[in-house]
């Protein structure tokens, strides 16, 4: 770990980030070949597989002794996050965002090593939005990426100018606004629990449920689905969510903005009740964004509203 230096790259990934940017912006989503993974919302574009390419030839150049884990040369129950130094890549989080034209989708470049995010990069290129971390150096946020005087840097947490001891405390989930998302998997017992968790989380306080005994209700702010984990991650990072909630998405969704949001002064439990140390590959995630107090008791609200009952299983 000493070895590597961090800053180098960060350094890299920006650039990479950017010339990913550009290559994503001058796409054509409505004229551009699409594929389907899973299902017809599992999406795949030509544009997905090129930046992909491009950022691993680059990343192969700059450092050819470090592993890579790219979302479109995933092979499942062969490709594995290990303990050596690690670039884990998702060249398009938010495909579905991107063909339909919704401006919320990015690229979300993570380094990891044994196992842990030490360096994040998200660009969001439609917004013009760059979210960063390095391990130890805290986490930024450039509202206009092609600027680099220290005046158009945002240090995260945004509510606490910085300082995730200044940002307002948690007050429980019936004061937070939580991120979710659908997802690609829309049957079987994962999506039950999602729905069922959405309702009792959006539901007024003791509303009546058929089920017995009526499980608990948050009566959150509200819910919001930015369609990639990368943004929510940021999201939660700079303050602007509480949490998100996540399961089914893949260490490439969450590397990147695992680092931004830990230098934030955040933390990610497991999705599913009793984990607080989930691995960076567990598929099962609740971020929490940096307070001076309060993350352990919505952590322990949120998994009394999922119950012991409810918990989701995910393959690698």
């Amino acid at each position: 770990m000493s070895e590597i230096d961090l800053q180098g790259v960060h350094d890299t990934l920006v650039s990479i980030a950017f010339e990913a940017g550009r290559m994503i912006l001058a796409a054509d989503p409505n004229n551009i070949p699409q594929g389907i993974k899973k299902n017809t919302v599992d999406l795949v574009t030509e544009a997905d597989q090129a930046v992909e390419r491009m950022v691993y030839s680059r990343l192969c150049t700059d450092y050819p002794n470090c592993e890579f884990v790219g979302e479109e040369t995933y092979v499942a129950g062969e490709t594995r996050v290990t303990d050596a130094p690690t670039f884990i890549v998702d060249p398009i989080d938010g495909t579905t965002n991107f063909v339909h034209g919704y401006p919320h989708a990015c690229i979300s470049l993570g380094f990891a090593v044994c196992r842990k995010s030490v360096v994040g990069v998200v660009y969001n290129p439609f917004l013009d939005i760059l979210y960063t971390g390095i391990q130890g150096k805290g986490s930024y946020m450039q509202r206009s990426a092609a600027q680099t005087t220290p005046n158009q840097k945002q240090r995260l947490p945004l509510a606490g100018r910085g300082d995730a001891q200044a940002a307002p405390a948690l007050q429980g989930l019936g004061k937070a606004l939580v991120g979710v998302e659908w997802g690609s998997d829309r049957q079987g017992n994962n999506f039950d629990v999602k729905v069922g968790v959405f309702q009792r989380l959006a539901a007024a306080k003791n509303a009546a449920f058929s089920e017995q005994p009526t499980p608990p209700t948050a009566m959150v702010h509200s819910l919001r689905s930015l369609g990639s984990a990368a943004l929510n991650f940021c999201a939660v990072a700079a303050g602007q969510m509480d949490c998100y909630w996540e399961g089914g998405c893949y260490a490439w969704d969450v590397c990147a903005g695992w680092c931004i949001l830990s230098e934030a002064g955040g933390f990610v439990a497991s999705g599913n009740p009793g984990d607080w140390d989930p691995a960076l590959d567990s598929r099962l995630y609740l971020a929490v964004r940096g307070a001076p107090s309060g993350g352990k008791e919505l952590v322990e609200e949120f998994w009394s509203v999922i119950g012991d009952s409810g918990k989701m299983v995910y393959e690698h």
